[in-house]
């Protein structure tokens, strides 16, 4: 059946594969699908004039098709993500947004620890010891815990 199909269509199979790629590409999430359906419409962009040589049989088709596949997945991979920018650079990175940041304690700090609270979340501190109430800055964020010291 595939054997018959490609005999048939010639080289508007790897145009029809590349399709269908490009296809899937808008119903699963990701980028990858792009890069596979471009290179099978490359090389159905070179099967046309090279249809009938004695060079250009399935094999020498699939491994043009793959070695595509990769470099173009590479190249896109390389130019399409590396550069964006955007207004909210610490967006995923949460805990890291909150130093320079101002609380008051919310548990007294005692042997170096404590609790405040910014916004809707509850943070553990570490600092001097502090009374409930006493204003703080966030100097540093690592692994769920704040550092603190007395706000000016």
């Amino acid at each position: 059946m595939i054997a018959w199909l490609v005999t048939e269509l010639g080289p508007w199979t790897w145009w029809i594969v590349g399709l269908v790629f490009l296809g899937l590409e808008i119903l699963v999430p990701g980028v990858f699908l792009l890069w596979i359906g471009l290179a099978a419409i490359i090389v159905g962009a070179l099967s046309f004039p090279l249809w009938g040589a004695a060079i250009w049989g399935w094999q020498m088709q699939m491994l043009v098709f793959a070695v595509l596949a990769l470099v173009l997945a590479l190249a896109g991979r390389r130019f399409s993500g590396s550069n964006t920018k955007t207004d909210q650079p610490m967006l995923n990175r949460r805990i890291e947004g909150l130093v320079g940041r101002t609380a008051m304690l919310e548990d007294p700090i005692r042997e170096g620890r404590g609790r405040i609270r910014l916004d809707d979340t509850t943070w553990l501190v570490e600092g001097p010891d502090m009374p409930a109430g006493a204003r703080v800055r966030i100097v540093m964020a690592q692994a769920g815990c704040l550092t603190v010291e007395p706000a000016a």
